[in-house]
C-alpha cells in the first residue's frame, strides 16, 4: 500500500533524477554562451569605435558619435591610462586595453563555467 498522497508525482524525498542533470548542464552552457557573447559584443563596440578613429570617420555623424559614445561608457574605467602625444597610439591603447580585457574575462568565466 501506498502512502503517497498522488501517486504518479515525484516526491521530495526521491533524489533527483538523470534529466535533472542534463537540464542543469544546459543551462550552465546557456549561460556561458551568454557571457561569451556579451564579452565578444563589447570588445567589438570597441573595436569599432577604434576603427572608425584610425579611418578618420566624420565626428559629426550620429552613427559614429553613437558608436563614440558607447565606447567611452564601455572603456570608462579605463579612459586616460595611456597618455601619449600620438592621439591614434592613445585612442588604440586606451580603448584597445578595455576589449582584450572584456575577452579575457568573458571567455575565462565562461570556460569557469562550462568546467563546473
Amino acid at each position: 500500500m501506498s502512502t503517497d498522497p498522488v501517486s504518479g508525482y515525484q516526491t521530495y524525498e526521491q533524489p533527483p533524477g538523470p534529466d535533472r542533470s542534463v537540464r542543469n548542464q544546459a543551462a550552465v552552457r546557456r549561460a556561458a554562451l551568454a557571457v561569451c557573447t556579451i564579452a565578444d559584443i563589447a570588445a567589438g563596440w570597441l573595436g569599432l569605435w577604434i576603427l572608425l578613429f584610425l579611418l578618420d570617420a566624420n565626428q559629426g555623424n550620429a552613427f559614429v558619435d553613437f558608436v563614440h559614445g558607447t565606447a567611452d561608457w564601455l572603456a570608462g574605467w579605463a579612459q586616460d591610462i595611456f597618455t601619449m602625444d600620438t592621439e591614434n597610439l592613445r585612442v588604440v591603447l586606451n580603448y584597445g586595453l578595455p576589449a582584450v580585457m572584456y575577452l579575457l574575462i568573458g571567455h575565462g568565466i565562461a570556460a569557469r563555467l562550462n568546467r563546473a
